[in-house]
């Protein structure tokens, strides 16, 4: 009996066929919790509707980072929050736009970030337009004129209807009409912007020095009722975003001679210098701690919405990600971590600092998943210019469900870098970083940094098999018996130089930072 107790113990847990077994029943119960018991639209009512978005520098930033904290902790995960470097600390208050003359309107905008405040009070003016002049000598001739005015800096749209609205109903000839006018308005605005012999960076500068009311900026992303909105570049006059419709209506007033005005209350506060952080949870290996899976994902946005789809869907993917794993798997053979990065819309700050924090970590980095674009299903999946990736992802993808592995697009080896998200980070450093690519679901007209990105755009169901795919690459990752190559792949020559391709090379982070829009 011994004997045969022995012989059975060899088989079920010796064996390579109980491996796939055990392997089988993890992923199994990795798609029953995802699907059967999903917290996601819990967590995204607590993160994008309570706390809401998460500008590097706010109180919300500041909250997000406690919340992930306390919401890991409460699922027995460890977690801290990891000071990564100081950004210029900065709170929205409300934003009241209303036109009071030629008649009343409240209008549909907001003050930009790191926008200053009206101090308390309103700001009454009236609006002019930015003149076509000559050369930059007429434009300071006639810089005086702007003192006390409301300046409009963008170009009125053409049409408030996006372009899928004209392939559909319109003639082929309308349309191209609109098309050309669209592109030679844009260029002209162009030209009168550089003749004033400033961008439209430094341009709100000049106009703040001249003693302008305000600077008033549209920038339509080409889908109903949607504004980009970024920083502002003044630092005494409020920047206010209008609303496509909103800014034709008072365009047309001001070019019929109308003479509208506004009344405009911007109620934000200057916090100095303030703390800056990523938020990091981790799984403990068992067998080898001191390698390592990252799930990863950043954790600022803009603040015109409530960063649902950039990144709060990645953020959610990872946090159940991570949840899930730990309920299956409590204890993987190599530690899995997760980064929830901080000023990623800055230029990567909070992973890049956790790169230069942690070289034992990228040095012994098995793989690291990050997502980042947008609420759609994976769908592509580079190797990034690693030379081995195609065959240590692909052994991982092949445990993937097919439902969720037969739709992702593999690419190997691929191009390193790209994408300009945080695991770009951890690839110039040398480690393998991946980007769980999605399907787009209008991201770049519809919902990237623009004031419509929020809860209501999350595809739930794209989601959870996002979590699916993330926790099962994770957990493949973490199991496998053999550490992941991170020899280069050569880079085709440089068609414009015809130098070789060079790989990227990891910048040191911002540690100190103001406004970078």
């Amino acid at each position: 009996m011994k004997l045969l107790s022995l012989l059975a113990f060899f088989v079920l847990f010796i064996s390579p066929s109980f491996s796939q077994t055990a392997d089988s029943v993890v992923i199994q119960a990795i798609v029953k919790e995802a699907m059967e018991n999903s917290q996601l639209e819990k967590l995204a009512h607590e993160l994008l509707d309570k706390i809401g978005p998460r500008l590097v520098g706010t109180p919300q930033m500041q909250q997000a980072n406690d919340w992930a904290v306390d919401k890991y902790k409460s699922w027995q995960i460890p977690a801290r929050n990891e000071k990564w470097g100081e950004w210029r600390g900065w709170e929205r208050g409300v934003s009241h736009i209303d036109m009071v003359s030629p008649r009343v309107r409240t209008l549909e905008g907001t003050q930009l970030a790191w926008c200053p405040s009206t101090g308390g009070k309103a700001v009454v003016a009236e609006v002019i337009i930015l003149p076509d002049l000559a050369d930059s000598i007429a434009f300071q001739q006639w810089l005086p004129a702007a003192k006390g005015k409301f300046v409009m800096i963008s170009m009125m749209q053409p049409t408030g209807r996006p372009d899928y609205n004209w392939q559909e109903f319109a003639r082929k000839e309308s349309f191209d009409k609109l098309k050309q006018e669209r592109t030679d308005q844009t260029a002209a605005w162009q030209k009168r912007i550089s003749k004033t012999g400033y961008t439209a960076r430094t341009l709100p500068g000049a106009l703040e020095k001249a003693g302008a009311a305000g600077v008033l900026t549209s920038n339509w992303s080409q889908g109903f009722g949607v504004d980009k909105i970024f920083g502002a570049n003044t630092t005494k006059i409020p920047t206010v975003d209008i609303a496509l419709e909103d800014y034709g209506l008072l365009y047309r007033l001001v070019e019929s001679n109308d003479h509208p005005r506004l009344s405009i209350l911007t109620d934000s506060k200057e916090r100095g210098m303030v703390p800056t952080y990523n938020t990091i949870a981790e799984l403990k290996g068992s067998e080898k701690p001191d390698e390592y899976v990252m799930l990863s994902a950043h954790f600022d946005s803009w603040d015109g919405a409530s960063g649902a789809t950039d990144n709060g869907t990645g953020t959610l993917t990872m946090m159940e990600a991570m949840r899930i794993l730990h309920k299956v798997v409590p204890r993987p053979k190599r530690t899995i971590l997760v980064g929830h990065w901080g000023s990623e819309e800055e230029g990567l700050n909070g992973s890049r600092a956790f790169v230069e924090d942690h070289p034992e970590i990228v040095k012994n980095l098995q793989a690291l998943f990050n997502q980042d674009n947008g609420t759609g299903r994976v769908v592509n999946l580079s190797g990034q210019g690693f030379a081995h990736a195609g065959e240590y992802l692909t052994r991982w993808l092949a445990k993937v469900p097919d439902s969720v592995r037969i739709p992702v697009k593999t690419t190997f080896p691929g191009m390193p870098g790209g994408g300009g998200s945080d695991f770009a980070s951890f690839v110039a450093a040398g480690a393998p970083g991946f980007s769980l690519s999605s399907l787009n679901w209008s991201y770049g007209s519809y919902t990237w940094h623009t004031n419509r990105d929020t809860y209501d755009k999350i595809v739930f169901d794209d989601l959870r098999n996002n979590v699916i795919l993330a926790a099962v690459m994770a957990y493949m990752a973490s199991q496998d018996p053999e550490k992941t190559s991170r020899e280069k792949s050569t880079l085709p020559a440089n068609p414009r130089t015809g130098q070789p391709g060079t790989w990227p090379a990891q910048t040191p982070p911002i540690r100190k930072g103001g406004v970078t829009p």
